[in-house]
C-alpha cells in the first residue's frame, strides 16, 4: 500500500510549492474553504489557480479543498437540515469541477464542540454521519471525502467514527496541539508517545488507539506533524521545564525554519530530547518550546510504516521554507534512510 504524504497549503503559500515539493508530495489540502450558510464560501482562495501550476510539475499530485480550521463556524447549523446538507455538497460538487481538484476535506473543529466560538449542537454527531454522506453522495465513488480530526478522545465520543470511516478515504488525525492553548502544563504537544509523568497522557499513538478501537481501520488512519511549535513561558528551571506549570497556556508559534535560525542553540535554548516521546523540546530556565525536527518526524514515519498506517499529513507548508520536515518525511517514507 502506498504511503500519503499530505501537506496543508494555505492560500497565501501556494505560490510557495516548488517542482521539488510537487514531487514530495501525494496530496495537497487547500486551506481553506468555508461554510457560507448552505453553501462553499470560496473567497478565501485567492490564489486557487495555482493549482494548474503545480499540477503541471506532477500530474499525479491530487489536490483536496480542506473547508473549515478553528474558528470556522456554520458547519452545525448548515448540517440540521437534509435540504441545506444537499446544497452545500452541490456547490462543494460545483467548486472541484470548476477548479479540477480531487475533492473535499472538512475540518469541523469540532462537532458538538463550541471551544472554538462556533455554532454547535448535541445533534451535531449524528448529523456530521450525514453530512459526510451528502459530500459522498454528491461527489461520487471515485473522488476523495477526508476529514481533519481531533486527536483528543472528545472527538471520537462526539462523533460516530466507525459510520464516518466507512463513507471517508482516510482519516486525518490532527496529532498536534495535543498541549494547546487550553493547557498551562507545558509538555509535548505532539509526540509520539507517552513519557512517563505526563498527566495529559496524550500521543500519536493513544490517539490512533483510540480511533482505531472507535471503528476506524489502520489502512484509513493519517496521522498529523507540526511544522511550527508551542511555546509555555514562566516555567520553573525543573526537568528542563517539561511537564511543569507554566505561567501562560500553550502558545503557537514559531515555525521550524526560524526555530533553527533563532532558537535551537541560540539565545539561551538548548535542544533536549525526550527518549520516551521520541520528541524534541527547547528550554532556556523559563521557557519551553515543544516542535518537530527531522528525528522525530522519521520515526513518526518508520511507526506509520510499522503499523500498516495509511500515512502522514502535516500543518502547514509555509512553516518550514528551508524544505528540512518534508524532506525527512519524504526520505523516510519513500527511501527508509
Amino acid at each position: 500500500m502506498e504511503k500519503l504524504i499530505l501537506g496543508y497549503v494555505t492560500d497565501g503559500s501556494l505560490s510557495l510549492v516548488t517542482q521539488e515539493d510537487a514531487e514530495r508530495l501525494t496530496h495537497i489540502n487547500l486551506a481553506f474553504g468555508h461554510v457560507n450558510g448552505k453553501v462553499l464560501d470560496m473567497s478565501g482562495m485567492k490564489h486557487i489557480d495555482e493549482v494548474k501550476r503545480i499540477r503541471s510539475m506532477n500530474p499525479g499530485l491530487k489536490f483536496v479543498l480542506s473547508v473549515g480550521g478553528w474558528g470556522a463556524g456554520g458547519f452545525s447549523t448548515m448540517a440540521r437540515e437534509a435540504e441545506t446538507r444537499m446544497s452545500f455538497a452541490e456547490s462543494c460538487l460545483r467548486a472541484v469541477e470548476m477548479y479540477g481538484l480531487d475533492g473535499i476535506d472538512i475540518d469541523w473543529e469540532y462537532p458538538c464542540n463550541g471551544s472554538a466560538g462556533i455554532d454547535h449542537d448535541p445533534s451535531d454527531r449524528e448529523n456530521y454521519t450525514h453530512l459526510l454522506q451528502a459530500l459522498r453522495d454528491a461527489l461520487g465513488k471515485d473522488r476523495i471525502v477526508s476529514i481533519a480530526a481531533g486527536a483528543g478522545h472528545y472527538f471520537v465520543e462526539d462523533t460516530q467514527m466507525d459510520r464516518v470511516a466507512d463513507i471517508c478515504s482516510y482519516v486525518q488525525i490532527m496529532t498536534y496541539d495535543i498541549r494547546s492553548g487550553f493547557h498551562d502544563e507545558a509538555g509535548h504537544h505532539t509526540g509520539l508517545f507517552t513519557s512517563s509523568g505526563d498527566r495529559l497522557n496524550g500521543s500519536v499513538k493513544s490517539s490512533v488507539d483510540d480511533f482505531m478501537a472507535a471503528g476506524v481501520p489502520r489502512h484509513k488512519l493519517v496521522i498529523g506533524a507540526a511544522f511550527y511549535a508551542r511555546h509555555w513561558e514562566g516555567l520553573p528551571d525543573v526537568n528542563h521545564g517539561l511537564f511543569q506549570k507554566a505561567k501562560t497556556i500553550g502558545m503557537g508559534g514559531p515555525g521550524y525554519t526560524k526555530l533553527v535560525n533563532e532558537y535551537i542553540g541560540k539565545n539561551g535554548f538548548v535542544r533536549y530530547w525526550d527518549d520516551e516521546a521520541k520528541a524534541p523540546y527547547l528550554f532556556n530556565g523559563s521557557c519551553l518550546i515543544s516542535y518537530d525536527d527531522p528525528e522525530s518526524i522519521r520515526l513518526k514515519c518508520r511507526y506509520l510504516k510499522e503499523e500498516d498506517l495509511l500515512g502522514i499529513m502535516y500543518w502547514d507548508h509555509g512553516s518550514d521554507p528551508s524544505r528540512a520536515l518534508l524532506g525527512a518525511m519524504w526520505d523516510e517514507i519513500r527511501n527508509g534512510r
